[in-house]
């Protein structure tokens, strides 16, 4: 897949991803660890930043940067990933999965959005208006 092409993917992604923190909150709030403080605020300011960083995608003039924003992101994002598997993988009328599926998606699915974060920013690098 071409840089664009996967710019747009991620573009669509994120976006649709950041208007959920609003649309579902109740999704995303328990999987805030309970030791991070203000859960709502953290909700709403990630998914603030995930849409723009989709946004971001759509437009050759900030997709490096949206690359980068994604790499620092989704390692914001592994003590979520890591509470999930340690609360056993299912929240109490919510996101239910098998232990692995959280371990394939923290070590295998995190991974490929960082490299693919770098692959788009540094794409981008190259790329001359």
């Amino acid at each position: 897949m071409r840089q664009k092409q996967m710019s747009v993917l991620m573009g669509v992604f994120f976006t649709v991803a950041g208007v959920n923190h609003f649309v579902m909150p109740s999704f995303y709030l328990p999987l805030i660890p309970d030791y991070l403080p203000f859960p709502t605020a953290i909700n709403a300011v990630s998914g603030l930043v995930e849409i723009l960083i989709g946004i971001g995608f759509f437009s050759q003039s900030y997709r490096k940067q949206s690359g980068w924003a994604m790499c620092v992101l989704m390692i914001l994002f592994i003590p979520s990933h890591i509470h999930f598997i340690v609360i056993g993988s299912c929240i109490t009328e919510g996101l239910c999965v098998p232990e692995w599926v959280a371990w394939v998606r923290l070590l295998v699915i995190h991974p490929i959005l960082i490299y693919i974060g770098v692959w788009i920013a540094r794409s981008q690098s190259r790329i001359t208006p």
